[in-house]
């Protein structure tokens, strides 16, 4: 039964989309599973997608489901590379992740037009400016 299911609650894990400089006012945007606890997570696995409106017309993104054996204690990990082209959308991740035998999971959502100029921020983990969610 559901209700004998036990939810931990997801502290010290985070999603952020940084973005590098690469050239003339360029970058390479990419998102990142932050790890800020004293221990290493295991055998994770992220579920990304992006879904929303453009002049009046639904889209979505493909669904993609990577699996990344363990994220070190303090330390980050590169999800994916994600294209400018899609921050008009809600961009969901969806983390599932092991500590000892215990299964976590949260979605993390950056909503519409949220990864615009005026919310970044210095990320001191990734070195690198960009929207992070908690």
């Amino acid at each position: 039964m559901k209700k004998d299911i036990e939810f931990p609650k997801v502290e010290g894990v985070e999603v952020a989309i940084a973005r590098k400089p690469v050239a003339n006012e360029e970058y390479d945007w990419h998102v990142y599973l932050i790890n800020r606890n004293d221990f290493e997570l295991n055998n994770i696995l992220v579920t990304s997608k992006g879904y929303g409106q453009k002049d009046g017309e639904s889209q979505k993104t493909s669904t993609i489901r990577q699996m990344i054996d363990k994220v070190e204690k303090q330390s980050f990990v590169v999800i994916e590379r994600i294209d400018p082209q899609v921050f008009h959308l809600s961009n969901e991740y969806w983390v599932s992740y092991y500590v000892e035998g215990k299964i976590y999971d949260k979605k993390f959502i950056f909503m519409p037009e949220s990864i615009i100029d005026t919310n970044l921020t210095q990320i001191a983990i990734l070195e690198l400016e960009g929207i992070l969610h908690g």
